[in-house]
Protein backbone atom coordinates (compact mmCIF):
# COMPACT_ATOMS: atom_id res chain seq x y z
CA UNK A 1 0.00 0.00 0.00
CA UNK A 2 1.20 3.58 -0.68
CA UNK A 3 1.94 6.17 1.77
CA UNK A 4 2.04 9.62 0.89
CA UNK A 5 5.54 11.15 0.81
CA UNK A 6 6.76 14.76 0.53
CA UNK A 7 9.56 16.75 -1.07
CA UNK A 8 10.47 20.22 -1.26
CA UNK A 9 11.46 22.57 -3.76
CA UNK A 10 13.70 25.13 -2.93
CA UNK A 11 13.96 28.76 -3.89
CA UNK A 12 11.28 27.96 -6.69
CA UNK A 13 10.14 31.20 -8.94
CA UNK A 14 7.30 31.36 -10.26
CA UNK A 15 6.92 32.92 -14.08
CA UNK A 16 5.37 36.21 -12.77
CA UNK A 17 8.46 36.31 -10.74
CA UNK A 18 7.55 35.55 -6.82
CA UNK A 19 10.19 33.39 -5.29
CA UNK A 20 8.95 30.58 -2.96
CA UNK A 21 11.91 30.00 -0.74
CA UNK A 22 10.53 26.38 -0.30
CA UNK A 23 7.33 24.69 -1.96
CA UNK A 24 6.32 21.13 -0.55
CA UNK A 25 5.12 18.49 -2.97
CA UNK A 26 3.39 15.89 -1.60
CA UNK A 27 3.21 12.29 -3.98
CA UNK A 28 2.28 8.74 -4.04
CA UNK A 29 4.29 5.87 -5.55
CA UNK A 30 2.60 2.81 -6.60
CA UNK A 31 3.97 -0.42 -8.26
CA UNK A 32 7.84 -0.89 -9.26
CA UNK A 33 10.95 1.09 -7.78
CA UNK A 34 11.62 4.11 -10.14
CA UNK A 35 14.99 3.07 -11.33
CA UNK A 36 13.21 -0.53 -11.99
CA UNK A 37 10.81 0.08 -14.47
CA UNK A 38 9.33 2.41 -16.73
CA UNK A 39 7.91 5.54 -15.30
CA UNK A 40 4.28 6.87 -15.26
CA UNK A 41 3.63 10.18 -14.12
CA UNK A 42 -0.48 10.44 -13.41
CA UNK A 43 -1.74 14.44 -13.36
CA UNK A 44 -4.67 14.33 -10.75
CA UNK A 45 -8.05 16.37 -11.66
CA UNK A 46 -9.80 19.18 -9.89
CA UNK A 47 -10.67 18.00 -6.73
CA UNK A 48 -8.65 14.53 -7.23
CA UNK A 49 -4.85 13.73 -5.58
CA UNK A 50 -2.23 11.21 -5.78
CA UNK A 51 -4.38 8.47 -4.33
CA UNK A 52 -5.09 6.82 -7.95
CA UNK A 53 -4.07 3.03 -7.31
CA UNK A 54 -4.64 2.81 -3.52
CA UNK A 55 -7.66 1.77 -1.45
CA UNK A 56 -10.51 4.35 -2.85
CA UNK A 57 -7.96 5.25 -5.18
CA UNK A 58 -9.62 7.51 -8.24
CA UNK A 59 -8.42 5.33 -11.03
CA UNK A 60 -8.26 1.77 -9.30
CA UNK A 61 -10.01 0.18 -12.46
CA UNK A 62 -7.15 1.12 -14.48
CA UNK A 63 -4.12 1.23 -12.82
CA UNK A 64 -3.25 -1.08 -10.15
CA UNK A 65 -1.67 -5.23 -10.05
CA UNK A 66 -2.70 -6.76 -13.29
CA UNK A 67 -4.30 -4.09 -14.77
CA UNK A 68 -4.69 -1.48 -17.48
CA UNK A 69 -1.67 0.70 -16.28
CA UNK A 70 -0.03 -2.62 -14.41
CA UNK A 71 2.16 -2.02 -10.83
CA UNK A 72 3.31 -5.24 -11.72
CA UNK A 73 5.42 -3.71 -14.72
CA UNK A 74 5.55 -0.05 -13.96
CA UNK A 75 6.65 2.44 -11.50
CA UNK A 76 3.54 4.75 -11.15
CA UNK A 77 4.37 8.43 -9.36
CA UNK A 78 1.26 10.77 -8.63
CA UNK A 79 2.15 14.42 -7.41
CA UNK A 80 -0.29 16.46 -5.42
CA UNK A 81 -0.80 20.09 -7.38
CA UNK A 82 0.43 21.83 -4.71
CA UNK A 83 -1.81 24.03 -2.92
CA UNK A 84 -4.32 21.58 -3.08
CA UNK A 85 -5.16 20.55 0.61
CA UNK A 86 -3.01 17.24 0.47
CA UNK A 87 -1.63 17.50 4.42
CA UNK A 88 -3.30 20.56 4.76
CA UNK A 89 -1.07 22.26 2.90
CA UNK A 90 -2.93 24.95 0.67
CA UNK A 91 -1.39 28.42 -0.71
CA UNK A 92 -3.17 31.42 -0.08
CA UNK A 93 -1.36 33.69 -2.67
CA UNK A 94 -3.10 31.73 -5.52
CA UNK A 95 -2.01 34.16 -8.22
CA UNK A 96 1.25 34.01 -7.91
CA UNK A 97 0.71 30.31 -10.04
CA UNK A 98 0.03 29.01 -13.44
CA UNK A 99 -0.37 25.69 -14.98
CA UNK A 100 3.11 26.14 -16.38
CA UNK A 101 5.02 26.87 -12.99
CA UNK A 102 3.17 23.51 -11.45
CA UNK A 103 4.66 21.67 -14.05
CA UNK A 104 7.84 22.90 -14.04
CA UNK A 105 7.69 22.19 -10.06
CA UNK A 106 6.70 18.33 -11.02
CA UNK A 107 9.69 18.33 -13.46
CA UNK A 108 11.71 19.50 -10.28
CA UNK A 109 10.04 17.02 -8.38
CA UNK A 110 10.98 14.38 -10.69
CA UNK A 111 14.71 15.45 -10.71
CA UNK A 112 14.75 15.46 -7.16
CA UNK A 113 13.48 11.45 -7.42
CA UNK A 114 15.82 11.11 -9.84
CA UNK A 115 13.65 10.61 -12.82
CA UNK A 116 15.39 12.19 -16.07
CA UNK A 117 12.82 10.12 -18.15
CA UNK A 118 9.21 8.72 -18.52
CA UNK A 119 7.71 6.13 -20.03
CA UNK A 120 4.58 8.26 -20.18
CA UNK A 121 2.62 11.39 -18.47
CA UNK A 122 -0.96 10.96 -18.31
CA UNK A 123 -3.50 13.52 -16.93
CA UNK A 124 -7.85 13.86 -16.61
CA UNK A 125 -8.72 17.22 -17.50
CA UNK A 126 -6.98 19.97 -15.65
CA UNK A 127 -3.87 17.04 -14.76
CA UNK A 128 -4.42 16.88 -18.82
CA UNK A 129 -3.58 20.24 -19.20
CA UNK A 130 -0.56 20.01 -16.77
CA UNK A 131 0.44 16.96 -19.26
CA UNK A 132 0.44 19.55 -21.88
CA UNK A 133 2.49 22.01 -19.90
CA UNK A 134 5.13 19.51 -18.98
CA UNK A 135 5.51 18.36 -23.09
CA UNK A 136 5.66 21.55 -24.06
CA UNK A 137 8.64 22.73 -21.61
CA UNK A 138 10.34 19.81 -21.76
CA UNK A 139 9.57 18.18 -25.87
CA UNK A 140 11.55 14.96 -24.72
CA UNK A 141 10.74 14.17 -21.01
CA UNK A 142 7.92 11.18 -22.34
CA UNK A 143 7.68 8.46 -24.64
CA UNK A 144 4.28 9.36 -24.67
CA UNK A 145 1.75 12.29 -23.64
CA UNK A 146 -1.74 11.38 -22.68
CA UNK A 147 -4.21 14.01 -21.93
CA UNK A 148 -7.69 12.40 -21.39
CA UNK A 149 -10.64 14.87 -21.60
CA UNK A 150 -8.35 17.77 -21.51
CA UNK A 151 -6.91 20.36 -23.67
CA UNK A 152 -3.77 22.25 -24.35
CA UNK A 153 -5.36 25.34 -23.30
CA UNK A 154 -8.60 27.34 -21.47
CA UNK A 155 -10.89 27.75 -23.86
CA UNK A 156 -13.47 30.46 -23.51
CA UNK A 157 -16.24 28.20 -22.15
CA UNK A 158 -13.79 27.12 -19.56
CA UNK A 159 -12.20 30.60 -18.28
CA UNK A 160 -16.21 31.75 -18.75
CA UNK A 161 -16.79 28.70 -16.39
CA UNK A 162 -14.08 29.59 -14.10
CA UNK A 163 -15.26 33.42 -13.72
CA UNK A 164 -18.77 31.73 -12.83
CA UNK A 165 -16.86 29.57 -10.16
CA UNK A 166 -15.15 32.45 -9.11
CA UNK A 167 -17.96 34.39 -7.90
CA UNK A 168 -19.37 31.76 -6.10
CA UNK A 169 -16.57 31.14 -4.01
CA UNK A 170 -16.46 34.84 -3.16
CA UNK A 171 -20.02 35.64 -2.55
CA UNK A 172 -21.64 32.43 -1.68
CA UNK A 173 -22.49 31.58 2.05
CA UNK A 174 -21.39 28.09 1.53
CA UNK A 175 -18.91 28.38 -1.02
CA UNK A 176 -17.85 24.81 -1.57
CA UNK A 177 -20.93 23.26 -1.99
CA UNK A 178 -22.86 25.91 -4.43
CA UNK A 179 -19.36 26.22 -6.07
CA UNK A 180 -19.41 21.85 -6.60
CA UNK A 181 -23.06 22.17 -7.18
CA UNK A 182 -22.64 24.26 -10.37
CA UNK A 183 -19.53 22.16 -11.18
CA UNK A 184 -21.28 19.48 -11.54
CA UNK A 185 -23.50 20.39 -14.22
CA UNK A 186 -20.70 20.60 -16.06
CA UNK A 187 -19.04 17.31 -15.66
CA UNK A 188 -22.40 15.59 -16.59
CA UNK A 189 -25.03 16.22 -19.42
CA UNK A 190 -28.45 16.09 -19.73
CA UNK A 191 -28.91 13.09 -21.24
CA UNK A 192 -26.72 11.54 -17.94
CA UNK A 193 -29.27 13.21 -15.68
CA UNK A 194 -32.17 11.68 -17.59
CA UNK A 195 -30.68 8.62 -17.52
CA UNK A 196 -30.19 8.53 -13.66
CA UNK A 197 -33.03 10.24 -12.50
CA UNK A 198 -35.95 10.44 -14.82
CA UNK A 199 -37.70 13.30 -13.17
CA UNK A 200 -38.21 11.06 -9.62
CA UNK A 201 -38.67 12.35 -6.41
CA UNK A 202 -37.77 11.66 -3.23
CA UNK A 203 -41.38 12.20 -1.67
CA UNK A 204 -39.80 11.17 2.06
CA UNK A 205 -37.71 14.68 1.49
CA UNK A 206 -40.33 16.65 -0.86
CA UNK A 207 -37.65 17.30 -3.44
CA UNK A 208 -36.30 15.89 -6.86
CA UNK A 209 -33.77 13.29 -6.75
CA UNK A 210 -31.47 15.27 -8.88
CA UNK A 211 -31.38 17.89 -6.32
CA UNK A 212 -30.70 15.67 -3.63
CA UNK A 213 -27.63 13.75 -5.47
CA UNK A 214 -26.69 17.45 -6.20
CA UNK A 215 -26.53 18.86 -2.57
CA UNK A 216 -24.85 15.22 -1.68
CA UNK A 217 -21.78 16.45 -3.94
CA UNK A 218 -21.45 19.83 -2.40
CA UNK A 219 -21.58 18.34 0.89
CA UNK A 220 -19.36 15.59 0.22
CA UNK A 221 -16.75 17.82 -0.87
CA UNK A 222 -17.50 20.38 1.93
CA UNK A 223 -16.53 17.39 3.84
CA UNK A 224 -13.00 16.27 2.43
CA UNK A 225 -11.88 19.37 0.75
CA UNK A 226 -10.42 22.98 1.71
CA UNK A 227 -11.84 26.18 0.17
CA UNK A 228 -8.31 27.67 -0.30
CA UNK A 229 -7.74 24.97 -1.82
CA UNK A 230 -10.48 24.79 -4.17
CA UNK A 231 -9.84 28.51 -5.30
CA UNK A 232 -6.50 27.73 -5.84
CA UNK A 233 -7.57 25.04 -8.25
CA UNK A 234 -10.13 26.90 -9.98
CA UNK A 235 -7.47 29.69 -10.79
CA UNK A 236 -5.06 26.62 -12.11
CA UNK A 237 -8.02 25.66 -14.44
CA UNK A 238 -8.38 28.79 -15.98
CA UNK A 239 -4.71 29.52 -16.81
CA UNK A 240 -3.85 26.10 -19.10
CA UNK A 241 -2.18 27.56 -21.88
CA UNK A 242 1.31 25.97 -23.30
CA UNK A 243 1.66 29.10 -26.03
CA UNK A 244 2.12 32.05 -23.06
CA UNK A 245 5.31 33.92 -24.42
CA UNK A 246 6.42 30.84 -27.01
CA UNK A 247 5.46 29.94 -30.33
CA UNK A 248 1.71 29.41 -32.45
CA UNK A 249 0.49 25.56 -30.85
CA UNK A 250 1.31 24.12 -34.46
CA UNK A 251 5.27 24.49 -33.88
CA UNK A 252 5.23 24.14 -30.15
CA UNK A 253 3.17 20.68 -30.77
CA UNK A 254 5.08 19.57 -33.41
CA UNK A 255 7.96 19.60 -32.12
CA UNK A 256 7.36 17.44 -28.84
CA UNK A 257 9.11 14.22 -29.43
CA UNK A 258 6.68 11.90 -27.66
CA UNK A 259 4.16 10.08 -29.08
CA UNK A 260 0.80 12.17 -28.56
CA UNK A 261 -2.54 10.71 -27.42
CA UNK A 262 -5.73 12.62 -27.47
CA UNK A 263 -8.35 10.70 -25.90
CA UNK A 264 -11.73 13.07 -25.76
CA UNK A 265 -15.79 11.96 -24.88
CA UNK A 266 -18.09 13.09 -27.38
CA UNK A 267 -20.73 14.58 -25.07
CA UNK A 268 -18.49 16.47 -23.17
CA UNK A 269 -19.53 20.08 -21.99
CA UNK A 270 -16.21 21.15 -20.08
CA UNK A 271 -13.34 20.06 -22.92
CA UNK A 272 -15.02 19.74 -25.66
CA UNK A 273 -13.99 17.13 -27.99
CA UNK A 274 -13.78 19.90 -31.01
CA UNK A 275 -10.85 21.10 -29.40
CA UNK A 276 -8.88 17.95 -29.29
CA UNK A 277 -10.50 17.55 -33.39
CA UNK A 278 -9.06 20.59 -34.04
CA UNK A 279 -5.79 19.85 -32.20
CA UNK A 280 -5.22 16.94 -34.15
CA UNK A 281 -6.35 18.58 -37.70
CA UNK A 282 -3.38 21.33 -36.87
CA UNK A 283 -0.88 19.03 -36.21
CA UNK A 284 -1.22 15.88 -37.59
CA UNK A 285 0.28 17.06 -41.11
CA UNK A 286 3.62 17.95 -39.07
CA UNK A 287 3.45 15.41 -36.79
CA UNK A 288 2.85 11.86 -37.61
CA UNK A 289 3.08 10.50 -33.89
CA UNK A 290 -0.05 12.10 -32.86
CA UNK A 291 -3.23 9.98 -32.69
CA UNK A 292 -6.96 11.31 -31.40
CA UNK A 293 -9.59 8.58 -30.24
CA UNK A 294 -13.15 9.70 -28.93
CA UNK A 295 -15.04 7.84 -26.21
CA UNK A 296 -19.07 7.29 -26.81
CA UNK A 297 -20.61 8.19 -23.69
CA UNK A 298 -23.95 9.86 -22.13
CA UNK A 299 -21.87 10.57 -18.82
CA UNK A 300 -19.91 14.17 -20.36
CA UNK A 301 -16.57 14.78 -18.90
CA UNK A 302 -16.94 12.58 -16.12
CA UNK A 303 -16.87 9.74 -18.56
CA UNK A 304 -13.17 9.14 -18.20
CA UNK A 305 -14.07 8.30 -14.61
CA UNK A 306 -17.07 6.02 -15.44
CA UNK A 307 -16.11 4.66 -18.62
CA UNK A 308 -13.46 2.28 -17.74
CA UNK A 309 -13.81 -0.40 -19.96
CA UNK A 310 -13.23 2.02 -22.91
CA UNK A 311 -10.79 3.81 -21.66
CA UNK A 312 -8.67 0.57 -20.73
CA UNK A 313 -9.29 -0.37 -24.51
CA UNK A 314 -7.42 2.92 -25.62
CA UNK A 315 -4.81 2.37 -23.45
CA UNK A 316 -4.11 -0.87 -23.38
CA UNK A 317 -1.91 -0.77 -26.50
CA UNK A 318 0.39 1.91 -24.95
CA UNK A 319 0.96 0.29 -21.58
CA UNK A 320 1.58 -3.30 -23.12
CA UNK A 321 5.24 -3.23 -22.57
Amino acid sequence: MSEIQKISIAHFTTASGVLYESIDLYYEHFGQAVHQAPVVLINHSLTGDSNVAGDKGWWTSIVGSGKTIDTDAFAVIAFNIPGNGAADYCIKSYSDFHTGDIARIFYLGLQLLKIDKLYAVIGGSIGGGIAWEMAALYPQLADYVIPVAADWKATDWIIANTFLQERILKNSSQPLRDARIHAMLTYRTPQSFEYRFGRSKSEERGYYNVEGWLLHHGNKLVNRFHLDAYVMMNHLLASIDITRNREDPKTLISSIASEIHLIAIDSDLFFTPDEDRKTYALVHPEKENIYYYELQSIHGHDAFLIENDSVSKILKKIFTL
